[in-house]
């Protein structure tokens, strides 16, 4: 016979982990009290009991998963720079250090099972703004420790468009273990054959790899690209505009390099704004004496990464 605290266990277990599928399944927004009450076969009260709102409920689910998580990437990280230290580090270290625990939990009933991974995808790429924040508040640490890794591994970067790019690589890959298609997708990508987990991860490596290292993207490029949009815009009024840039090839390279010189003034203007804004709130109510006291290197190692650089195109593109 069970007894009450057993059984106040079993309920809390059976709450957590109906919302862990139905948060795997659908996401955050779309995942109701109503239906977590559903899977797990409980009444509202016992959820209001254990966790009083979605909210704590959601941190439940996550805490009991990233948390050990990102202990174990720590100490990968750790035993990796040891055996790597400074510039010696390569991307594949950094790589596995990121993912290789994910892949030892998914094997692993106990701590996550073998739907760990979707459910790891559905956290990085859920848009909702609570496990955005949640993931800001909570693992900024993490971020900043495998950034300062990946930029040593690939010290040709710059930091700004290594942040970015490792944001592109890193949702689209989030975004494929989030998927349905994820158990289809596995055999596809083996191709029939058996391979171990360090044969997929370099496969995936390489394909995050192959992100970080790409070339700007050239004039002939930019060019073809042009001359799609122009082609778009004539099909949307009708026909060729009289003196489009599409006429003449070197009006429309010209056209794009005064695109590129603007919109880095913008971008140059618009990051010197929000440099003196930060400036003039960081010296509210503070001596200019205790400002310059802080050290240049303890304010540069906090690390954040930018938004999608596409949703900012875009708002740029709107505003000009």
């Amino acid at each position: 016979m069970k007894t009450g605290k057993s059984s106040a266990g079993d309920t809390k277990a059976r709450i957590l982990d109906a919302t862990e599928k139905l948060f795997t399944e659908v996401g955050y927004e779309a995942t109701s009290l109503r239906q977590v009450t559903s899977r797990a076969i409980v009444n509202l009260a016992a959820v209001n009991y254990h966790f009083r709102s979605k909210d704590i409920m959601m941190h439940a689910v996550l805490s009991r998963r990233l948390d050990p998580l990102n202990a174990r990437r720590l100490a990968l990280l750790d035993a990796c720079e040891a055996r790597w230290p400074g510039h010696a580090i390569r991307c594949e270290h950094v790589m596995g250090a990121l993912f290789v625990p994910a892949l030892q939990m998914a094997r692993d009933p106990a701590v996550g099972g073998p739907s760990f991974l979707r459910l790891l995808g559905r956290v990085y790429s859920d848009t909702s703004p609570f496990i955005q924040q949640y993931l800001l508040e909570h693992y900024a640490p993490v971020y900043g420790r495998f950034f300062d890794a990946f930029a040593r591994a690939i010290p040709a970067l710059p930091r700004h468009e290594l942040g970015w790019r490792l944001q592109f690589a890193l949702k689209a890959l989030a975004g494929v273990l989030a998927g349905e298609e994820l158990a289809s997708l596995l055999p596809a990508f083996t191709q029939g054959r058996q391979m171990s987990d360090a044969h997929v991860l370099a496969q995936l490596t390489a394909m995050v790899e192959a992100v970080l290292n790409v070339a700007q993207p050239g004039a002939d490029q930019l060019s073809a690209l042009q001359s799609v949009f122009e082609l778009g815009e004539d099909q949307q009024h009708g026909g060729p505009r009289a003196g489009s840039p599409a006429d003449d090839p070197d009006a429309s390279v010209a056209a794009i390099a005064a695109t590129m010189d603007e919109a880095a003034s913008h971008a140059a203007a618009a990051l010197g704004k929000a440099r003196t804004s930060a400036r003039i709130v960081r010296n509210v109510g503070t001596k200019r004496a205790a400002v310059t006291s802080v050290p240049v290197r303890a304010r540069e190692h906090t690390v954040s990464f930018p938004s999608n650089p596409l949703d900012d195109w875009m708002r740029m593109r709107t505003r000009t």
